[in-house]
């Protein structure tokens, strides 16, 4: 997203920055004072790097009033850049917790913010947590384990055209072997399957029982491929209703096309409700969002608000003086083909930065409106959810709640009502909550995430697609009857559900879901298109 230009330019803007004194916060957006100039002393290039987290920290950080002075915090006392960034997100508390919003337990990682090493060489937004910009690096499958067992280790899903894919691996197949490892039990096993499955590796070695119960073995070397996030597409008959079912994985930036394709069969073929299955999508672009809100939305939403983007209260009340002085000045607001844009008349008088920008609630840019694309009217949404779904996933649900019948099916969601965009720090992107998005009733904060209508864990062992699928055949169920409530003569995987006894509580899912597979991306980025 950056090119060489903008490594340089931060360079030469490390020994000046902006730090600010905190205040305390209000109870709508954070608040802060006008921040004295500080000189940062001399330093190795480490030293400098540390010093821009934390002042850049103290300036947009969503929740900057909590933290420190400069030589209280005293950023260069630390090890490494993630002791760094892991103490700067602990001293936001959530009122309603006690705790940090940023709090993860038994964890030494923020829940929100991270680094990528990666973008400045090749240019990608958040590919050391997961490529969200259509291609990715890896094996291309991810695993979970099934409710019913502790040992039932189970892929959840495989991006078509990925190495996985490639081997015969597909959802529902039970993993019995890892690299000639067979005791996969939970939780003794998860250390060892992030290593194996998500780590750096260029090979894993499995063993696996197919979704029909087949023994194979496979050794899946990690490769570059094109990540199509619609897994699986279908329309079922429920009752007299025609229910669109769409397998969602994640908000990419080349998802467009093939969106609007799928919506557009279903308005063909006179789907009335919709279901979105959202179960394993850690959010991605807001703008990705944007369009997937806009092909369900009533058309006579239009024009209505969506959603609005609140940053902290020092920017957006930042004067002309302290643009000046922002650090974000030394962020360069490039167009959509990664150039600089000239802007003499902004806060450096050569080309546009962040620090051109209007961060108020109030303005345009900060208040999205609805805007009907495609010719699907919807009587009802169906969300698929786990702890799993999150951020952008989350802005979705949040934005079509107050404009139409929502129904949300699985566990309680994540909780990220918080973006980022990326800021720039010689060879690292940092990522921390920059602004928090509430839908057009005010209605936001969902800290500890979503609540369900119909909590249930899912059936690993289903394709997609398969009706007897626990979470989808709510869905269904509730379409054909209007409620979940269902018979052991429906299908044999619901008579199953409500009969058996799970091994792991819906606690230890939720654990699972922020444990295993670390890599997994759970962010929505917000990239400013404003052109000077």
């Amino acid at each position: 997203m950056r090119n060489k230009k903008f490594f340089y330019l931060v360079i030469l803007g490390f020994l000046s920055f902006g730090a600010i004194n905190g205040c305390k916060k209000s109870s709508t957006v954070p608040e802060t004072e006008t921040p004295p100039v500080v000189t940062t002393p001399s330093g190795t290039r480490d030293e400098l790097t540390k010093d821009s987290i934390f002042l850049y920290g103290k300036e947009l950080y969503y929740w900057n009033t909590s933290l420190p002075a400069y030589d209280v915090f005293n950023p260069r006392r630390f090890s490494s850049n993630e002791a760094e960034l892991y103490a700067m997100t602990q001293y936001s508390l959530d009122p309603t917790t006690g705790k940090p919003y940023e709090y993860v337990s038994n964890s030494g990682e923020p829940k929100y913010s991270f680094f990528d090493y990666t973008a400045a060489t090749t240019g990608k937004t958040g590919s050391l947590k997961a490529d969200v910009n259509g291609s990715a690096n890896d094996y291309g499958f991810s695993v979970q384990y099934n409710y019913n067992s502790t040992t039932d280790l189970m892929v959840k899903y495989v991006y078509p055209n990925s190495p996985a894919a490639s081997q015969g691996l597909t959802r529902g197949c039970r993993i019995t072997s890892v690299n000639g490892r067979t005791d996969l039990t939970y939780p003794g096993a998860v250390n060892f399957l992030n290593n194996a499955i998500f780590g750096t590796n260029a090979t894993v070695t499995l063993a696996f029982n197919d979704i029909a119960g087949n023994p194979k073995s496979a050794v899946i070397s990690s490769g570059t491929y094109t990540v199509n996030p619609i897994l699986f597409t279908n329309v079922y008959t429920a009752g007299t209703k025609k229910v669109g079912y769409i397998v969602f994985n994640s908000f990419t930036n080349n998802a467009s096309s093939a969106i609007s394709a799928v919506f557009s069969n279903f308005a063909t073929q006179g789907v009335s409700e919709v279901v979105v299955d959202l179960r394993y999508n850690g959010g991605g672009y807001v703008s990705t969002a944007i369009e997937m809100i806009n092909l369900m939305v009533p058309a006579g939403e239009n024009g209505n608000t969506m959603f609005t983007s609140y940053y902290n209260n020092y920017l957006q009340t930042i004067t002309t003086a302290q643009r000046k002085i922002s650090v974000l000045a030394h962020q360069p607001l490039l167009d959509d083909a990664g150039k600089l844009q000239t802007f003499t008349t902004g806060v450096n008088g050569k080309y546009a930065t962040y620090a051109d920008l209007n961060y108020s609630s109030t303005a345009a840019d900060n208040v999205e409106k609805f805007a009907k694309t495609g010719g699907l009217t919807l009587n009802r949404v169906y969300f698929i959810v786990t702890g799993s779904t999150a951020s952008a996933s989350e802005l979705t649900i949040n934005s079509l709640k107050p404009v139409m019948d929502v129904k949300l099916i699985g566990r309680t969601t994540y909780g990220k009502p918080v973006g980022f965009f990326p800021i720039r720090i010689d060879k690292v992107d940092m990522y921390i909550p920059e602004f928090e998005t509430k839908n057009k009733l005010g209605v936001g904060s969902y800290y500890s995430g979503l609540t369900v209508d119909k909590e249930s864990p899912e059936d690993l062992s289903k394709a997609w697609g398969d009706e007897t699928e626990t979470l989808l055949n709510y869905a269904l169920t509730y379409a054909k009857n209007g409620n979940f409530v269902t018979t052991a003569k429906k299908t044999s995987s619901l008579s199953a559900t409500t009969t058996a006894v799970p091994k792991l509580s819906i606690a230890q899912l939720r654990e699972l879901d922020q444990k295993l597979d670390l890599n997994g991306f759970k962010g929505m980025v917000m990239t400013p298109h404003k052109k000077f």
